[in-house]
């Protein structure tokens, strides 16, 4: 019985997710500009200006993380991989 709710509240949370994802505005001049995976980080920073906080590198390969008011960027090395609408 305990697997069986534990099964169905992974599910929820998968669904939830994906609805997440499937709401962030689009990439556009009509919903949230923000960084394309390959921009290099002098790109997103002429693009964008300086970010408000850098975290990292962390990690092998080292990413780091940029945040800007409406959404952050990841980096692995010096490009961008990611980027993540802020809720």
């Amino acid at each position: 019985m305990i697997v069986l709710l534990s099964l169905g509240a992974g599910a929820s949370a998968e669904t939830l997710l994906i609805e997440a994802i499937e709401q962030q505005p689009p990439n556009s001049p009509q919903g949230l500009l923000r960084p394309r995976g390959g921009e290099t980080m002098s790109q997103v920073e002429d693009r964008f200006g300086k970010p408000l906080a850098i975290k990292g590198p962390v990690g092998d390969p080292p990413i780091t993380r940029w945040d800007y008011p409406n959404f952050s960027v990841f980096f692995e090395h010096d490009r961008a991989i990611h980027s993540v609408v802020k809720r």
